[in-house]
């Protein structure tokens, strides 16, 4: 579940309160009202975070708080945490001891801990360190009215109960995506497939879907207030299932809301994802041509390890059937390097994976035990530190090779591109992404386009990273 990049990054990092600043987003009927407590989120992780912090501030802003840039001018400061890796985790404790610095400047202020770690960690965060007043995981947002409340009282409250049911489909996301077009619409909540390294299921419960007809309420919502653009997050997308509706179904119902409203879908599970979603994929102009598929490893033995429930071989045949109905797909994937006892053939293995199946991009890590999962448990971290960072360098180059030459393949293609804004580097560039999800930068050679306009470019340069054109008339 990611914005995909060919290049080894930590876990994504935003502010709530940067993206507002200037921002169009979905205001809730409360929103208007006046304010007098504000609240900064700061926000890591997956896609699954960020649309989880859109609920947050949903709901904090029918409590009537506003949202501040400054962390110092906040009464609120909460962080949605990731567990995913040690790394995650780390920076979290280390922006905790800077805000309990700031908590002596001002005693009033209120900190919590959301998401992932708040589940894992909650005794920690609360006894051992102190440093928090409030620990809310990712199914107990309904809860922080009443927390709030307890907190202001002077006491320290926590709920991280998981949920069999909880999906928020009634609560309407306070968007903060700085450009207006693209959106996020949660589909389905925690997952039932344990691999052995994850801790998804003990952190955001059992699977369970939400209903369709609010998804594509929301949907529809959202085309009206101007998005063209709409990602369906769920930890895997396919295996949704709500009263005889498939995931294939969900996406063409989707697909139909309007022509004009790109679909993109995150993540895909190997094991799961069905001819019939590409099917629907390859019939409708507007889903978008880019799937997401981590194999985590080459090596069939490796994956059974991890308990991924597909061979080498079974991962394969699914990116031929992907290219047999899409043949022009965008691919991205997670890979580990390093699991427990993988030997260098069984790297090489994955090398080898990455050079049949060419990536157009990679999310690449090193292991990080997680503990309570299924391989802290049962297996050894016996791949020594150097190692694992030896072989994750050899699968960041080959993969920013691969990204490089998938690039240089576009040279002299024309693709629709839905405009975002303008290009970080300069104002007088526009920026956006075509159908295989990479990014577009070309000069706006006197025109007047908006965010959320479709446009033609032609690519006449790439990068690993970018593709480079000209306006098409």
């Amino acid at each position: 579940m990611s914005n995909t990049t060919s290049k080894f990054f930590s876990p994504l990092q935003k502010t709530i309160n940067e993206a507002l600043q200037g921002t169009a987003y979905v205001q809730n009927e409360n929103s208007e009202k006046k304010t007098t407590k504000h609240a900064f989120i700061e926000t890591y992780g997956c896609q699954m975070n960020f649309s989880d912090t859109e609920i947050i501030a949903s709901i904090l802003s029918d409590l009537g708080y506003g949202f501040t840039q400054q962390e110092q001018e906040a009464d609120l400061v909460l962080i949605n945490t990731c567990s995913i890796r040690e790394n995650a985790e780390q920076k979290v404790w280390n922006r905790l001891k800077h805000l309990k610095y700031l908590k002596k400047q001002k005693p009033s202020l209120m900190v919590g801990i959301v998401g992932c770690m708040a589940e894992r960690l909650r005794y920690k965060l609360l006894d051992e360190e102190q440093l928090v007043d409030l620990v809310v995981g990712p199914d107990a947002y309904r809860s922080l009215p009443t927390l709030l409340q307890e907190v202001e009282s002077g006491q320290r409250a926590v709920n991280v109960l998981l949920s069999r049911e909880e999906t928020y489909a009634d609560i309407a996301p306070l968007r903060y995506h700085s450009n207006g077009v693209s959106a996020f619409i949660s589909i389905m909540r925690g997952c039932n497939n344990m691999c052995s390294f994850c801790v998804v299921p003990f952190t955001r419960g059992r699977e369970r879907s939400r209903d369709w007809q609010s998804i594509v309420k929301e949907a529809k919502e959202l085309v009206e207030l101007g998005y063209r653009e709409v990602t369906l997050l769920g930890q895997n997308v396919d295996s949704y299932y709500y009263e005889g509706c498939t995931f294939a179904d969900l996406l063409e119902k989707v697909a139909l809301v309007d022509s004009r409203l790109r679909v993109r879908f995150s993540t895909s599970h190997p094991k799961d994802i069905t001819d019939r979603v590409l099917e629907v994929m390859a019939g409708y102009e507007n889903i978008c041509k880019f799937i997401h598929l981590p194999v985590q490893s080459g090596s069939t033995r490796i994956l059974e390890l991890m308990n991924r429930g597909y061979t080498r071989e079974w991962y394969l045949d699914k990116i031929e059937r992907i290219r047999y109905y899409l043949p022009n797909c965008g691919l991205s994937t997670d890979i580990i390097a390093g699991f427990c006892s993988e030997t260098e053939e069984e790297h090489q293995q994955t090398l080898s994976l990455m050079e049949i199946v060419r990536f157009d991009s990679a999310f690449m890590f090193c292991y990080s035990e997680r503990p309570g999962t299924l391989a802290a448990r049962k297996f050894r971290d016996d791949v020594p530190e150097t190692v694992k960072k030896r072989r994750l360098s050899e699968i960041i180059d080959l993969q920013n090779q691969h990204s490089r030459e998938s690039n240089f393949r576009d040279i002299g293609k024309v693709f629709t591109v839905l405009v975002e804004g303008d290009s970080k580097r300069s104002s007088a560039d526009y920026c956006g992404r075509n159908d295989q999800n990479k990014m577009v930068v070309f000069p706006k050679q006197g025109t007047s386009f908006k965010s959320g306009d479709y446009v033609k470019v032609k690519i006449t340069a790439a990068s690993s990273a970018t593709l480079l054109g000209q306006l098409q008339s």
